[in-house]
């Protein structure tokens, strides 16, 4: 899906509302995520760190997860990432964030557009790629007959 300039603010500007939530005590590095749904509807959410590190919780896993929570199964269209850290480079999805986000698209047989941005000012740098180019011949639901 090709979202025109308005659609690509609105969901950045909800990623960065979502980042402003974030508990990031030990990275001091803020991370927020919007997932838009074929709907129209937009889901967010921030990184959760823990003391425990290995238990930190990633802002596109939390979104997810809160998309499942809602009873949502497919229909992923676009995610914007944004991180709070002054002066980054935009920000992509971890490995594992990419894979959790490749579920929710392969049960509705999209390629997400993934908007990753910089925190240089809220107008700052966009990298726009598709879910396949950042996580190409992806594990999923169809490799295990589902």
């Amino acid at each position: 899906m090709n979202l025109d300039e308005t659609q690509e603010q609105a969901l950045i500007a909800a990623a960065f509302a979502a980042a402003a939530n974030a508990y990031a005590p030990y990275s001091d590095y803020p991370v927020g995520a919007a997932l838009l749904f074929d709907d129209g509807a937009v889901i967010t959410g921030c990184n959760v760190e823990n003391a425990s590190y290995g238990l930190a919780l990633c802002a596109e896993t939390v979104a997810v997860g809160k998309a499942f929570a809602e009873g949502r199964r497919g229909g992923l269209v676009a995610v914007a990432v944004v991180g709070l850290k002054a002066d980054s480079a935009p920000i992509t999805p971890c490995g594992r964030c990419r894979q959790v986000l490749n579920e929710v698209a392969a049960l509705g047989g999209t390629d997400p557009l993934v908007l990753c941005v910089a925190r240089k000012g809220e107008g700052g740098d966009v990298r726009r790629v598709t879910l396949s180019a950042l996580l190409p011949h992806a594990f999923g639901p169809a490799n295990l007959g589902h």
